[in-house]
């Protein structure tokens, strides 16, 4: 009997599993979806993410029910005096990565599919980048160099974010992060409403809580999830298509002036991509492997991509 706590799948064996799951979007609406620099088509649409969409929907049916009876348990009436329990509990789901190992891909696509089922139709995302400290911040911490690190963040207002999503709130807000200026939107508020699913897309989301000055383990973000995907590729691949990305940006996003990155369409391609190669190399390849690919293990789903983009294997977390 295997020990492993992980069901280790092809990709033929997963797409089988999607049944009669109908597809829902056109080709025009994954084009719509689709990251730069990311390759998806439909045949991906429906291989792998038809199948999740399905596995997802059947985990909120099997939450739903298992708060139900939770709720049936505390609801007796012999506990007089305690006020009913919270109902219409969001199902949270974490999608973890590298930079540019298309996790944005992934949850706009999770967030289109899951929609399309008529038992949660209110499918929510966020990014961790609008807990992103503010530029200024960063800068008078001295952690500009660590953009994107675990300390780079503002993680007890992500936290209580999440939480207060979790917990019903009915109008819960979140900073606003621009890739354009590169900073946090002054004044700018993302509001959710009382979502039945809300995707919370990071970096670092499957990090565990780090002990407080007191000696006491707070909660962490993870800790609020019900189901959480780690996009997996090896880093030689993520490495190339950060570089494919940065050059497409170059020719695109970087062409506003008021682009962040603008000094860079001003000089040589190679010098461009140089200081690509460096950012990398110095901050994104070292979050990785510090940081971020040790939470691997703790997702329940892991998508493992090939040098194309594609899912070739995945591996799902035994219950």
């Amino acid at each position: 009997m295997s020990t492993k706590p992980y069901v280790d799948l092809g990709r033929s064996e997963w797409s089988a599993l999607r049944e009669r799951t109908p597809l829902p979007l056109t080709a025009a609406e994954v084009e719509a979806l689709r990251g730069l620099g990311d390759v998806i088509d439909l045949d991906e649409v429906r291989d792998i993410y038809l199948p999740l969409s399905r596995l997802l929907n059947l985990y909120v049916g099997a939450t739903h029910e298992l708060r139900r009876a939770l709720n049936t348990f505390l609801d007796d009436p012999h506990r007089s005096g305690r006020p009913s329990p919270q109902r219409g509990t969001p199902f949270v789901i974490g999608v973890a990565g590298s930079v540019a190992v298309g996790k944005s891909t992934v949850s706009r696509l999770l967030q289109a599919l899951l929609a399309r089922w008529p038992e949660h139709p209110r499918v929510e995302r966020v990014t961790t980048d609008g807990f992103l400290l503010p530029k200024a911040e960063l800068e008078r911490r001295g952690l500009m160099s660590r953009k994107g690190f675990p300390e780079s963040y503002d993680r007890r207002a992500l936290t209580r974010f999440v939480a207060d999503v979790k917990a019903g709130k009915p109008r819960v807000t979140a900073p606003v992060y621009s890739h354009l200026i590169y900073d946090i939107v002054p004044g700018e508020r993302l509001t959710v409403h009382q979502p039945d699913i809300l995707i919370v897309e990071g970096l670092n989301v499957l990090q565990p809580a780090l002990p407080g000055k007191d000696g006491r383990t707070r909660l962490a973000v993870a800790d609020y999830f019900d189901f959480s995907v780690y996009v997996d590729a090896r880093t030689a691949d993520i490495e190339r298509w950060y570089l494919e990305r940065f050059r497409k940006l170059r020719e695109t996003a970087f062409q506003d002036p008021r682009s962040y990155f603008h000094r860079f369409t001003a000089v040589s391609e190679e010098e461009a991509l140089d200081y690509a190669r460096n950012t990398w190399r110095t901050i994104n390849e070292p979050n990785l492997r510090q940081n971020i690919a040790p939470t691997r293990g703790r997702a329940t789903l892991q998508l493992h991509k090939g040098p194309d983009h594609t899912v070739q294997r995945l591996s799902l977390r035994k219950l």
